[in-house]
């Protein structure tokens, strides 16, 4: 890699989502491979872009389908893109969408493309319902079994036992080290700093008001597309919204993951939900050649590790360093997209950030870091509001930030996840819209 391709300006041109729909029990109206074929189509369409001119696509998911292996290529070929362009998937749990577009930047900063779809996508209501090893191991005696005699003994064996579904959805917010469920590592959160259930209702509550607020204002409209379903049904806002909610309706909410001494409830914990969004990337050079407007850089990205049953702490581990390398500090930053796994996990991450022994023991500060300003804070509401399918929040908050930067003429923005498994992710980002030249 040369010296000039290794410091390529990485522009966001632009992006879209879809609706976030609330799983409710059935499979939703949308694979995960439809959700993102939607948002790409919506953004070529905006940007008069033919699908031709991607060197690359990008996507990040959990969970796809049974018919959707490496979703990217498949969506890629959907949406037009000639046969020899290349197209991959990657899986960083919910940082999965970030960590596509953190790809596509190396991509072109290592002079391999110019100009690259990336983003995240996650049909959680699809996740699979499976056979268990039992019964697999049954189907497989079944299939080898010859004789009425030896079918028989085999259907007498068949009990209850064979029919207990695996619930993937179930496992898969469970981390398999620890054994612990991404809700379990809220309440360690909850316990660690303190931080009770009130609390953690006040804010839950403060982001379904702001969703509210922003929906009321038509903020979100440019950032979204219609879904329309087989049956002509369309979907044109996200479904999580509870406009009408209070205190009080949250504090009647039983805890979930420890029902006898728990805070963390359904109301202050994101919802599981469908949904896609991606952003499109350029090298300066494309942006010039292709007449593209530009919403934004990427400057700067930064992944950690920690222990998986804090792993809530992730975007305090990552966004420390990023700052640090970049000589910034949170005054200086005007937007923070933080995804609201829970709001346990939220809240200790900003207790973690202002606390000296931690940032001494944990990050190598000497002194903590500035305090965050709640009101630059997911201004929009986020994850206990909006949802948060997994395959798709990382990408959604970096679009949601370049959107609100240019909306408030702000020019520093970070965006963050944490990560089941004990990792965090963010990304550093700055509003620009002048014409390249």
């Amino acid at each position: 890699m040369d010296a000039q391709a290794s410091n390529t300006d990485i522009y966001i041109v632009d992006g879209r989502r879809t609706p976030q729909l609330k799983a409710r029990g059935r499979p939703g109206p949308f694979h995960a491979a439809d959700l993102a074929h939607a948002a790409a189509r919506g953004l070529l369409l905006e940007l008069g872009l033919d699908a031709d001119a991607l060197d690359e696509v990008i996507l990040g998911c959990v969970g796809p389908g049974p018919d959707e292996a490496n979703i990217a290529r498949v969506v890629g070929l959907r949406l037009g893109c000639d046969e020899r362009t290349p197209a991959w998937t990657v899986q960083r749990n919910c940082a999965s969408g970030m960590q596509a577009i953190d790809s596509a930047a190396a991509s072109i900063r290592c002079g391999r493309s110019q100009v690259v779809l990336a983003g995240g996508t996650e049909a959680m209501s699809h996740h699979p319902v499976l056979l268990n090893e039992l019964m697999v191991a049954w189907l497989a005696d079944w299939s080898r079994a010859r004789g009425l005699v030896r079918r028989g003994r085999l259907l007498a064996r068949l009990g209850p036992r064979h029919l207990k579904p695996v619930i993937g959805l179930l496992h898969g917010l469970t981390d398999p080290v620890v054994g612990l469920s991404m809700g379990q590592t809220a309440e360690a959160l909850a316990t660690r700093f303190d931080i009770d259930r009130e609390a953690m209702d006040r804010y839950a509550l403060r982001s379904h008001q702001r969703l509210a607020a922003a929906v009321e204002a038509g903020w979100l409209d440019g950032e979204l597309v219609p879904l329309y379903d087989a049956r002509g049904t369309l979907y044109r806002h996200d479904e999580g919204l509870r406009a009408d909610t209070s205190l009080e309706k949250l504090a009647a909410l039983r805890p979930v993951f420890d029902r006898y001494g728990g805070r963390v409830t359904a109301g202050n914990s994101a919802q599981v939900t469908d949904g896609a969004a991606v952003v499109l990337l350029a090298s300066g050079e494309a942006v010039r050649r292709l007449g593209l407007p530009v919403l934004g850089r990427l400057l700067d990205s930064q992944w950690a590790g920690l222990a998986p049953e804090y792993m809530g702490l992730g975007p305090v581990y990552a966004m420390a360093p990023l700052l640090r390398r970049n000589r910034l500090d949170s005054p200086q930053i005007d937007h923070w997209e933080i995804n609201e796994a829970f709001a346990a996990q939220i809240l200790g991450c900003l207790a973690a950030w202002r606390d000296p022994a931690f940032c001494r023991e944990e990050l190598g500060l000497e002194q903590p870091l500035s305090p965050i300003d709640e009101e630059r804070l997911n201004p929009d509401g986020g994850g206990i509001s909006m949802g948060h399918p997994v395959g798709a929040s990382g990408a959604r908050i970096v679009l949601h930030l370049l959107r609100g930067l240019r909306r408030t003429g702000g020019r520093y923005g970070v965006a963050s996840l944490c990560i089941g498994g004990g990792q965090g992710g963010a990304m550093l980002l700055e509003h620009c819209e002048e014409v390249i030249s």
